[in-house]
């Protein structure tokens, strides 16, 4: 049985992995091995590597970005490939250790990041909410469809949006958020709670 109310947070979260459907595999040593010679192969600058290593990993970059924008695919596509710029030109920095699958992740987030900051006049409230966890009812969640709720989502303010994925979907401190961001963690928290009560409204609201 499943508790009567649930956080919102909680719930995206686990639907997010969900949306994964299974876990990916244990890389074989010939797959990781095939990977390090690619990498290899576009250190060396070849065309034909790079086309293989971005169209192996532009498809998740571009469903990143597309959950942290709006529906503006020109503005998507634009970011990922400042995102696969960024990471021809940083390949030498990767150290072959750990996800290379997750440091173009967080190349993507910092680009997401960037492109926020160049592109938005942030309007800062400083008004803080004092209830941190917003609720939501199990049946409502259980009623909509994953896509739906990241139709949602990104239907949020940009500012509420980019932080809320990145509090939920990359488990972001309220702290790394404003290094992130350049702004103060009060505002952080401000606009996470802004984000979940319009999720709440947009959840009862699409329910009824």
């Amino acid at each position: 049985m499943y508790p009567r109310e649930l956080q919102l947070t909680a719930v995206l979260s686990d639907l997010n992995h969900m949306s994964r459907h299974y876990p990916a595999a244990e890389a074989s040593q010939s797959t990781t091995d095939e990977l390090t010679l690619l990498i290899r192969e576009c250190l060396e600058q070849s065309r034909s590597a790079q086309k293989r290593l971005y169209d192996r990993f532009a498809p998740a970059a571009f469903g990143i970005i597309r959950r942290y924008m709006d529906n503006d695919t020109a503005v998507a596509q634009e970011i990922l490939n400042d995102v696969f710029y960024k990471v021809f030109t940083k390949l030498s920095q990767y150290s072959f250790n750990g996800s290379f699958e997750g440091w173009i992740r967080r190349i993507a987030v910092n680009t997401i990041a960037d492109h926020v900051k160049k592109n938005m006049k942030m309007k800062m409230s400083g008004k803080e909410m004092l209830n941190d966890d917003v609720i939501v009812e199990c049946d409502s969640v259980n009623n909509i469809s994953y896509k739906e709720l990241l139709n949602l989502v990104q239907a949020l303010p940009e500012l509420q949006r980019i932080i809320f994925n990145l509090f939920v979907f990359e488990n972001y401190s309220h702290k790394e958020i404003g290094q992130l961001l350049k702004i103060n963690e009060s505002n952080s928290r401000w606009y996470l709670n802004d984000a979940r009560n319009k999720l709440k409204d947009k959840l009862n609201s699409f329910l009824k």
